[in-house]
């Protein structure tokens, strides 16, 4: 007997394959999506960090002002936080897939940390908010949160991650 194609049974098992395929394609795709925005969030948190110590230590192109942070007052908004963190990339200040800027003020109320944010927390040197302009801000938190468990930002901290300034 002369055979011209194939059976139901090789059809069926050549469909199971490829789907087994691409369905261990999509999840690992997916899984290097996640780690992918994890490590910009991060990056961008130590970005934002080490031009807050710049400013620290030297200030901003018109201020005299050195050996502090900037309060919550001088950080709000695009172009204050611009300004006070000079040279700074503004896609920076912006987490994964977000347009407007993802860096906030935190005056020590409750909030909820949440992946498209980056929260700056100053303090005084009594470690009370640091809220007002010109404010002696002797350091600060950033508190971000990532989509995916590390051993720096466990599951059990709600995947909540902490960078804090040199100078405590």
């Amino acid at each position: 007997m002369l055979r011209r194609g194939f059976t139901i049974v090789e059809i069926i098992i050549v469909i199971t394959v490829m789907g087994i395929l691409l369905i261990l394609g999509v999840v690992n795709l997916s899984s290097s999506q996640i780690s992918s925005r994890d490590a910009e969030r991060k990056s961008d948190v130590e970005t934002i960090a080490m031009h807050l110590e710049t400013f620290y230590n030297s200030g901003t192109d018109g201020s005299s002002t050195i050996g502090r942070y900037p309060s919550i007052a001088e950080m709000t908004g695009l172009p204050s936080q611009i300004k006070n963190l000079r040279d700074i990339d503004p896609r920076s200040l912006k987490s994964p897939g977000e347009t407007n800027t993802s860096l906030i003020g935190y005056n020590g109320g409750i909030d909820i940390p949440a992946i498209n944010k980056y929260t700056y927390w100053p303090r005084k040197s009594d470690k009370s908010p640091c809220n007002a302009t010109g404010d002696e801000c002797r350091s600060f938190t950033i508190i971000y949160k990532l989509e995916k468990s590390t051993p720096e930002c466990p599951a059990m901290q709600s995947n909540q991650c902490t960078l804090m300034s040199k100078n405590q």
